[in-house]
């Protein structure tokens, strides 16, 4: 007897349908069930408006949740770092699996590096936080550039390039890769130029909350380290109040001495977009053993960063 395919809920760029893609093959591995893709368009997919406008977080996540609440679909798979900081009751974060490279990456025209860049280049990017670093770092290090706001999926943006609109494009390493064109990237970032976002490079797998034979199905690919590693990430995103759009970096490393891992560092850095004022702090200590703990860990840096003025400066983005 054939056994009623599993649904996951999905959104429909390249980006999302390769990525549940992957998700669906080990889901259909662990339960030994079939999984079919439903795709779903989202707000934040039809709106060619700046994130920050059409309020950033929860865009690319709506429909989906609601799809799930209906019983449309049995799960559906979201880039972390589109997640709210709020979790509905009625849902439960089942999985997540295991990072992928959290870095953000550039893609220049003639293979330049970043440091290459001619003077007055134009660099790409839809997001807040990476423009905040990257004018900072250009601010410290003699660079001329201009950050551009953009919108559109990975092959738009690389168009912007390709067709010299934009001598550069900054990108997430863990899409990429995804989608088969990390060759494409020309420059990694160092973590220690442009904290990436919370949660980035993790995806999450969410189900309806009273679904317990496929909590424990779907638990089978979560990743302890990565799950604490963005809990204490988005703990800190939660406790400055700030969207997945506002100018808010922060990553959480395991640090290991050897095969052991020892510590936890969580880095958060908070700027003004034209990057002339910047609050990033760091702490470290040990491991978190429970969801409690690490999100402990974020609200501790959380209320370091805004005894610094962090509030201000996501407050003059705004204005």
């Amino acid at each position: 007897m054939t056994q009623q395919p599993l649904r996951l809920g999905t959104r429909r760029s390249r980006l999302a349908m390769a990525q549940s893609g992957q998700v669906a093959d080990a889901v259909s591995q662990v339960t030994g069930r079939p999984v079919e893709l439903v795709e779903i368009t989202t707000y934040g997919d039809v709106s060619r408006e700046a994130l920050a406008q059409i309020g950033g977080t929860g865009v690319f996540v709506t429909a989906l949740r609601d799809a799930l609440l209906r019983g449309e679909v049995d799960f559906a798979v979201h880039s972390l770092k589109d997640l709210p900081t709020s979790q509905p009751e009625e849902l439960t974060l089942a999985a997540v699996p295991e990072r992928e490279d959290p870095r953000d990456v550039i893609v220049a025209r003639d293979a330049l590096k970043l440091t290459d860049l001619p003077r007055r280049a134009r660099i790409g990017t839809g997001s807040p936080r990476r423009m905040a670093q990257l004018n900072a770092y250009a601010r410290g290090h003699g660079l001329d550039i201009e950050t551009v706001a953009i919108r559109g999926n990975v092959d738009t943006r690389i168009r912007f390039v390709r067709d010299g609109e934009l001598d550069a494009v900054v990108l997430a390493a863990a899409g990429l890769r995804r989608i088969g064109r990390i060759d494409e990237v020309t420059d990694f970032l160092s973590v220690d130029t442009v904290l990436p976002a919370p949660g980035q490079g993790a995806l999450a797998i969410e189900c309806t909350a009273d679904n317990a034979d496929l909590i424990a199905a779907l638990g089978e690919l979560d990743d302890p380290f990565t799950r604490v590693a963005v809990t204490a990430e988005r703990s800190l995103l939660a406790a400055l109040e700030a969207g997945c759009s506002a100018p808010v970096g922060a990553l959480a490393d395991l640090l290991a001495d050897g095969q052991i891992v020892k510590e936890m560092r969580l880095r958060g850095v908070v700027g003004t977009t034209d990057g002339t004022r910047m609050v990033q702090l760091s702490t470290t200590g040990p491991v978190p053993e429970t969801h409690d703990q690490a999100l402990a860990l974020g609200r501790e840096l959380a209320a370091e960063m805004l005894a610094q003025g962090a509030a201000g400066l996501m407050g003059e983005r705004a204005q």
